[in-house]
């Protein structure tokens, strides 16, 4: 069922490649939750280690050790592989969870040593087992006389005239000459064979003696190789639960490097389906099959997803690439996609309906085979379930008021459903349920031709007169099809689909208008507080200004009641100065207040000679936005109120571009309103310095930090794009932030 799913979901290609990742061939299926295995990805992402090397399937090899059977040096050394690669990995003294999991790994010390015994061509070490070190030593001895005695025979002047080349042949793996007629009387040997020419190919008895001496020992090593695999055997056998555990364990740590290396090999992302959403939201996907594809956006968050529209417009492939990221997600395989803004539900089941069913040997129609095929999927729950051209093999009105009936079935049990289909009774039929969602491929009618993109919330026209043109059928043809079609229902579809498409832009301008609305109300608002506040600033300097002319006045009254003149000066000079006072008050009251007013969250601002609006407020600083969208944390003393106070005349600042700008960031161990304000800093920073890329390390940690800085450069208007770092550059651990 899995592997016709992969070939009907095109991925086969794309999952032989992962598979070339691997150590073994194995289930794509990882038992457990996949959160977790994607935790211990991310930890061995940060690891520098070497891919291990190919390993033979063990199943049979275990098998026969829980029979009390013996294995053969080479399967021996399969298991030595898996010894040593798990040896080699605890060598590299992994950190957390990873760390956890290889310290549970205790290797027995009699494995241990056995590992030991072996080279990395699978032969076994000199100084270990003597008797076949001394069985090997005579083989080698035996095979430097036979090159000797080969070497003599053939340096010998009376067989000179009998060699018809210098050269040593091999026929039937044994060592000869090629010698003429007459050689006995020189030679005692065996004839192996004769050459087409009529001469013969002869074996000397010295050598022949000295091959036989070789396959003595050689039977020798044998029968000694025999020994040593029966007591390695039983040794395996004893800690056969052990040998077991770690077979297992290696497929789960190949799992874990094969899609780790596969994702740094393709650019590819994970992602691991939710639990708690059925939702499945696609950004930037691509289904790996095609070449050149364009990406694919979309938010499938209803019950239904119902595709219609121009024939060959891509709804088959739209329906292939959702199921795909569905099947790749749930096998934590990684694929390409824009993982950051994704999210795919989890899915009990994933079902596909696709080809023509239609089967002569069985007798069964196109529609029989379709209605055998929903009598299966009948009776799943809480599935996805995706079904191509829905229609096929039967009248289209009967057949909408059929598959209505059977896909509410569906719905009720839970299922997630995605459809494409060239009816407009069923697409009619369906549209009114609040479950239902639709999409239609869209067609360019200037060109002619399908443009591959997609409108939400409306149903499409399917264009089959445009396509049947597009692929040569003649233009008269044609236009006679249309006069039987009849123009009554060209025009009725032309209506529903500019109707649909009204509707849509009616419904956007709507939500406009409503922002709008709700914005202009708050800025009235907030108009009537600043005249509130003018209105008690006012009041409260002309009060002011009232009690010091008063003082002034009292004053000059005291002087002209004085005798003395030096008291009568005093006097005068008291009422001048409490004039001037009240002047310079009165002067620079509208920069004091300026100063002393308080802000308001949402108020419109100037900062130097940029406009702008207060976006948060702490103390005597401001979180501002100015209209290019460039966010700063600034001091409420370099702030003024825009449009409410009498503004002096500007004086224009250049910004500076500071002299500390880095293009590095380390959030590590701060808290989050701390890392919310460092952020800030470094964007605007980097973007008044000119900085198109940037680096911040966050760390893995809770994933709290990462949460946060993810949330705030997805909400940053002058952010790009952002992706996880490369390993050596922080890997989860870190973005790379484009500006």
């Amino acid at each position: 069922m899995t592997q016709n799913l992969i070939k009907q979901l095109d991925l086969e290609d794309f999952l032989r490649t992962f598979e070339s990742f691997l150590a073994r061939p194995k289930d794509l299926f990882l038992q457990g939750d996949s959160k977790i295995h994607l935790r211990y990805i991310q930890a061995l992402e940060s690891v520098l280690f070497t891919p291990p090397k190919s390993i033979q399937n063990l199943d049979s090899a275990l098998a026969l050790l829980k029979k009390f059977g013996y294995l053969k040096l080479d399967e021996i050394f399969e298991f030595v592989k898996i010894i040593r690669y798990f040896h080699y990995f605890k060598s590299l003294k992994c950190e957390g969870i990873l760390g956890e999991w290889l310290n549970q790994i205790i290797i027995p010390e009699a494995i241990l040593e056995i590992s030991k015994s072996f080279l990395e061509n699978g032969n076994l070490k000199e100084g270990i087992y003597l008797e076949l070190d001394s069985i090997n030593a005579g083989m080698e001895r035996t095979k430097r006389e036979i090159s000797q005695v080969l070497s003599q025979i053939l340096n010998q002047n009376k067989l000179n005239s009998y060699l018809v080349d210098r050269q040593i042949h091999l026929i039937n793996d044994e060592e000869c000459l090629l010698l003429k007629a007459g050689f006995h009387h020189i030679l005692k040997g065996q004839i192996l064979n004769r050459s087409a020419t009529g001469f013969f190919y002869v074996l000397p008895q010295s050598i022949a003696n000295l091959k036989d001496k070789y396959n003595e020992l050689n039977n020798k090593k044998e029968e000694q190789l025999f020994n040593i695999s029966r007591e390695i055997s039983s040794t395996f056998t004893k800690h056969f639960l052990f040998l077991n555990f770690i077979n297992k364990e290696f497929d789960r740590l190949d799992n874990y490097q094969a899609r780790l290396f596969f994702a740094r090999s393709y650019d590819l992302e994970f992602l691991t389906p939710k639990t708690s959403d059925s939702s499945i939201i696609l950004n930037e996907f691509r289904h790996p099959a095609l070449k050149n594809p364009k990406s694919i956006t979309l938010a499938f968050k209803e019950q239904v997803l119902m595709i219609t529209g121009v024939n060959a417009g891509g709804k088959t492939m739209l329906l292939k690439s959702i199921l795909s990221a569905v099947f790749l997600s749930k096998h934590l395989i990684p694929l390409p996609i824009n993982a950051h803004k994704s999210s795919i539900g989890n899915f009990k089941h994933l079902n596909l309906i696709l080809e023509d069913p239609q089967n002569s040997k069985n007798d069964i129609s196109t529609f029989g085979g379709r209605m055998l095929q929903f009598s299966q999927i009948l009776r799943e729950k809480e599935g996805i379930i995706g079904i191509d051209e829905i229609e096929l093999g039967t009248d289209s009105d009967e057949a909408a008021s059929l598959f209505k009936v059977l896909l509410e079935n569906l719905m009720q049990k839970g299922n997630k459903i995605i459809i494409t289909t060239h009816h407009k009774r069923l697409a009619a039929l369906m549209a009114g349920d609040s479950r239902v969602q639709l999409l239609a491929a869209l067609f360019d009618e200037e060109r002619e031709m399908p443009t591959f993109k997609f409108l939400s919330g409306t149903i499409g026209k399917s264009y089959a007169f445009e396509t049947a043109l597009r692929y040569g059928i003649p233009k008269s043809l044609i236009n006679e099809a249309k006069i039987l079609y009849g123009e009554d229902k060209e025009k009725l579809n032309t209506l529903i689909e500019n109707s649909s498409r009204l509707e849509m832009k009616l419904q956007n301008e709507i939500s406009k208008a409503e922002e709008k609305s709700a914005h202009l109300e708050q800025k009235i608002i907030h108009l009537q507080d600043k005249e509130l506040e003018l209105e008690k600033a006012f009041l409260k300097s002309k009060n002011e200004l009232e009690s010091a002319y008063a003082e002034a006045i009292n004053a000059a009254k005291k002087a002209i009641k004085e005798q003395s003149p030096q008291n009568i000066h005093r006097q005068i000079s008291l009422a001048n100065k409490l004039l001037n006072e009240a002047r310079n008050t009165n002067h620079q009251e509208p920069q004091n207040q300026q100063e002393t007013r308080v802000f308001a969250i949402n108020e419109r601002i100037k900062y130097r000679n940029h406009r702008g609006i207060i976006l948060n407020l702490n103390k005597n600083k401001a979180l501002i936005q100015l209209e290019d969208g460039i966010k700063l944390q600034v001091s409420t003393k370099e702030i003024k109120h825009y449009g409410n106070l009498p503004t002096p005349p500007q004086t224009k600042i250049q910004i500076q571009t500071p002299q500390n700008a880095n293009v590095v960031l380390d959030l590590h161990g701060l808290r989050a309103d701390e890392a919310i304000e460092k952020l800030e800093e470094f964007i605007s920073n980097s973007l008044i310095a000119g900085f198109d890329e940037v680096l911040i390390y966050h760390g893995i940690g809770t994933g709290r930090l990462s949460s946060i800085v993810r949330d705030f450069l997805k909400s940053h208007p002058k952010v790009v794009d952002f992706t996880d770092a490369p390993a050596k550059m922080g890997g989860f651990g870190a973005k790379i932030v484009k500006l």
